[in-house]
């Protein structure tokens, strides 16, 4: 089956399955916990997917509101995982969690970019696999899929993080 097939396919039965959901996480209350295993991961990748469409809105970080990039993957990662995450980017990106060479990211990871030139972090999003990831771009955008190989992205790619680990979870500096 085509690669556009396989992800149409994918995102029709992520959205089907959106309202069949499991009952929501109670929000963390400090330190995040460690998840039991990879399963996280999926329901990351999922919960993200199922965000393709939500309006942008800066400082937004619900879907009734919008959401900013680092609004979107502290939410989901809230929602699907239960794990507090910071607020801005540049907090994200300096986690205490295992940096991610581009060659080995997997679903799930934080992909960081530098959006207005130079080596600072001004952009993030939640790797989904095939060289594309999930963010909420800019004003008058809606979250959406977009790809590394793109001239842009890959220019100003900066690294990644590995969040969800097993049992290593990223800790706040």
């Amino acid at each position: 089956m085509p690669l556009p097939a396989r992800l149409s396919l994918i995102l029709l039965t992520l959205l089907l399955t959106a309202c069949a959901g499991r009952t929501p996480l109670p929000e963390p209350t400090g330190a995040p916990f460690e998840p039991a295993d990879a399963a996280y991961a999926n329901d990351v990748l999922f919960r993200a997917l199922g965000l393709v469409g939500t309006p942008y809105r800066y400082g937004g970080n619900t879907p009734d509101s919008g959401f900013d990039c680092s609004g979107l993957i502290g939410y989901v990662y809230r929602d699907a995982a239960g794990l507090a995450l910071p607020r801005t980017t540049t907090q994200m990106s300096q986690l205490r969690a295992a940096t991610i060479g581009r060659e080995a990211l997997q679903a799930g990871d934080l992909v960081f970019f530098a959006t207005a030139g130079g080596r600072r972090v001004s952009h993030a999003g939640i790797y989904v696999g095939d060289d594309r990831f999930v963010h909420a771009p800019s004003s008058g955008g809606t979250v959406r899929l977009d790809s590394l190989n793109s001239r842009y992205w890959t220019r100003a790619y900066l690294g990644a993080k590995r969040v969800l680990e097993g049992a290593a979870l990223a800790r706040n500096p």
